[in-house]
């Protein structure tokens, strides 16, 4: 027991709480100084301007301080992150800006139905910490298709791998940059092509110079950035509101008085088919639907689709697996997906509680019996064409208002009367939560380049410094293919990331699962699986795109993952057994303790080099 804390207490830097702790008092003291200078009559474009940049500049001194030569820093943060800092990682990746800023307005347009993909991605780190992490951790390997090429002992499983999931992944990157320039420009006053290019350059600056290392201790000052521009907004109105600091837990009478009013508006309780799935998407909407009412706007059906396929999407997650293979041990991963689950599972409800307070202070306009007084706030949001008032009547009606669902969340500063400065920061920090989520599909990405396609047709390790220029080389070509791909394909990132785990699920969810827990599973079930769960999937979506099926293309995988697993297990029972040494694999991945399985072959393959030399 003394070995085991002695080794643990070398390799994690006890200062890290020190080093995140004067982050958090820097970033808040930018705020506070703001407020200062508002006060005091400063420009508006200005402010914007400095709580954008200050983040950033700090976000890349962190990164360009992780500096590294060493491969399993740059690819794996040298196996020293502590569980909390990976639970942090994992939840603010996998929701990033689009998860935060669409949920919230999803949820505020349809109420509870939204929650079909908030439970998912709570749903999903559970099912990876029950069935996934302790193996993927024990494994070792730094990217999803190296894993699958270890396991099924084929060079062509991992080019396949390596291709089908970097769709996924750059759907995902196109979708974060997108989101991330959106609140970027509200701060800058630049349009949102100019500071896509931009981020992206920041990316390219925070995590050339350490990879994955660079992106962990980055992530993490931005990761704190995100929750606390998130929670405290919030917790301000739930005080306003409530007259109690906990909106996760205080928003329950609001709620009440807001089901009150529906019925005093006389809003329509109608329901829709088992598999309409109609959440708000991109553009100016109208508030229709009951919060509280369920199957308004997705079928009862379309919701245990929806929330199981985002479960499964996020279990199997390509720009989400890799950070296991950072933890010190198969313990801390354990630990650091109960820390996802928390982290993740407040966020949602926060989310919810911001739909319920805007909800709240729309409807104060509507029931105010012969006013046509427009409020302050709203006259913002519609100055910032995120909104639009039809003032064609003399007193207000819940269909005189539009709202842009992304819009939603930059709301709740203005309604609940704080200082200018808070809007910004909540800009700021949907800023640092693009970071993290772009930052994750990009390194995850430039590494399955790296090290499954240019470095992995060899069967020896290359060098050390021709990998990490490869690396490093990868991760610009990726951030600029995300950058081309948002600003030349622009689409509702919300629609991007569903996509992507719709794909993910119906293809590499099937086999990670097989690989893991069917020690008869090969490397021809593994194909047959992948191809043909992408393959459905994807023309499910195409389908659906183009009206030739009745079924929204969020759905799509109620078809790619049943056919993804029969494929992988008929193909598979069809034909030989796996080898010796890959049914040994599966073996010693199942035991948790000891030296990870690629760290061991790499100790062996450098052993044999220095015989033969």
């Amino acid at each position: 027991m003394a070995l085991t804390s002695s080794a643990r207490t070398r390799i994690i830097n006890p200062r890290l709480g020190i080093y995140f702790g004067i982050f958090t008092s820097a970033f808040v003291a930018l705020a506070l100084v703001l407020t200062i200078f508002e006060q005091l009559g400063a420009d508006d474009g200005t402010l914007g301007f400095l709580m954008l940049a200050g983040p950033l500049v700090l976000y890349i001194a962190i990164g360009v301080a992780a500096f590294t030569r060493e491969p399993i820093d740059f690819f794996a943060a040298g196996r020293r992150v502590p569980a909390f800092y990976t639970g942090l990682n994992l939840a603010v990746s996998a929701l990033g800006a689009t998860g935060i800023m669409a949920l919230t307005g999803a949820l505020f347009f349809a109420g509870f139905d939204a929650l079909c993909l908030g439970l998912g991605f709570v749903a999903g780190f559970v099912v990876i910490a029950v069935l996934v992490a302790p193996y993927m951790r024990k494994a070792g390997a730094f990217t999803l298709p190296s894993y699958f090429s270890r396991r099924y002992e084929s060079r062509l499983v991992r080019l396949t791998s390596a291709a089908i999931v970097a769709v996924p992944m750059v759907l995902v990157l196109a979708a974060e940059i997108r989101a991330g320039a959106f609140a970027a420009s509200f701060l800058s006053g630049a349009n949102i092509e100019i500071m896509a290019v931009c981020l992206v350059l920041v990316l390219i600056g925070i995590l050339v110079a350490g990879g994955l290392r660079s992106l962990t201790w980055a992530g993490t000052g931005a990761s704190i950035a995100a929750l606390l521009t998130l929670l405290v907004p919030v917790a301000i109105v739930a005080v306003f509101l409530t007259n109690m600091p906990v909106p996760q837990l205080s928003h329950g009478p609001v709620l009440r008085a807001l089901g009150r009013s529906e019925n005093a508006l006389e809003m329509s309780r109608s329901t829709v088919d088992l598999l309409t799935f109609a959440l708000a998407g991109e553009g100016l909407q109208p508030v229709v639907h009951r919060f509280a009412t369920p199957n308004g706007s997705v079928g009862a059906l379309a919701f245990i689709i929806a929330m199981l396929t985002t479960a499964a999407g996020i279990a199997a997650a390509p720009w989400l697996l890799p950070r296991l293979a950072a933890t010190p041990s198969v313990y801390e991963t354990r630990k650091s997906l109960g820390w996802a689950t928390i982290l993740s599972g407040v966020v949602i409800v926060t989310l919810a509680s911001i739909a319920v307070f805007m909800r709240e202070y729309l409807f104060d306009i509507v029931t105010a019996a012969g006013s046509a007084q427009i409020p302050a706030w709203l006259q913002d949001l519609s100055g910032s064409d995120l909104a639009q008032i039809d003032t064609g009547t003399g007193a207000f009606s819940v269909s005189s208002f539009s709202f842009v669902r992304d819009g939603i969340i930059l709301g709740l500063p203005l309604a609940g009367g704080m200082p200018g400065v808070m809007l910004h920061v909540v800009l700021a920090g949907l800023v640092a939560a693009s970071i993290v989520g772009a930052g994750a599909s990009i390194v995850a990405l430039g590494n399955v380049l790296a090290e499954d396609v240019v470095d992995g047709l060899s069967p020896t390790a290359a060098p050390d410094n021709i990998r990490l220029g490869t690396g490093r080389i990868t991760l610009m070509v990726v951030a600029a293919i995300g950058c081309a791909f948002a600003i030349l394909a622009p689409t509702d990132p919300l629609r991007l990331v569903i996509w992507a785990l719709v794909l993910t699920a119906s293809s590499i969810f099937p086999v990670l699962i097989l690989s893991i827990w069917w020690k008869r599973s090969n490397a021809y079930g593994a194909l047959a699986g992948m191809i043909t769960g992408f393959a459905v999937a994807a023309l499910a979506m195409l389908a659906s795109e183009a009206h030739w099926l009745g079924l929204d293309s969020a759905l799509a995988g109620v078809f790619g993952l049943p056919a993804g697993l029969a494929a992988a297990m008929i193909v598979t029972v069809m034909t030989p057994l796996p080898g010796r040494d890959a049914l040994d694999l599966v073996s010693d991945m199942r035991i948790p303790g000891g030296e990870t399985l690629y760290d061991r072959e790499m100790r062996l393959q450098r052993q044999r080099l220095r015989q033969h030399g």
